[in-house]
């Protein structure tokens, strides 16, 4: 395995769409380049073949709890390529709403995180992990919440201000 750690520009954008299920219905060039795979190699498989073994699942039960309600969020996620490289990435994740206003599926618009705000996020995500491994995603979730509480601000605002 690879583990190097991938970047793009600052005013490189990576795009993807899923299905409500959250297959992969498309990637733009640079989602398809980052990812190491081919793009009929993406399409129609669950986004989460990205998904990176350092990611607490705890980002992923908020991520999807927001948009299967229709509300944004933004995420800080270290995803994985093909080759078993890595890149993180600042997501901001959408409902994709049909001329009716139903929902379709979903929206990804990613940017390249700044250092300052990886610097709080790695240790932060090291210790939900951590605290995952032994009591699971709720352990985690009261963890994250007591550090919020302490900050005297919600999710959007910590994420926000980094």
């Amino acid at each position: 395995m690879a583990n190097n750690e991938l970047t793009f520009g600052e005013n490189e954008f990576i795009v993807s769409k899923t299905d409500l299920k959250g297959n992969i219905t498309y990637g733009n060039s640079l989602f398809i380049k980052i990812s190491g795979y081919e793009e009929n190699e993406l399409l129609n498989k669950p986004h989460n073949i990205l998904r990176h073994i350092d990611m607490p699942a705890l980002i992923f039960t908020l991520l999807w709890e927001r948009i299967r309600k229709g509300e944004e969020i933004f995420a800080y996620v270290k995803n994985k390529t093909k080759q078993g490289d890595f890149y993180w990435v600042f997501a901001h994740v959408t409902a994709s709403l049909d001329a009716s206003g139903q929902m379709i599926g979903f929206h990804s618009v990613r940017r390249r995180p700044t250092q300052e705000a990886l610097s709080v996020i790695k240790p932060l995500y090291t210790d939900l992990l951590r605290i995952e491994k032994t009591g699971g995603v709720d352990a985690s979730r009261k963890h994250l919440e007591s550090i919020l509480a302490q900050k005297g601000v919600n999710y959007d605002e910590f994420i926000f201000s980094l």
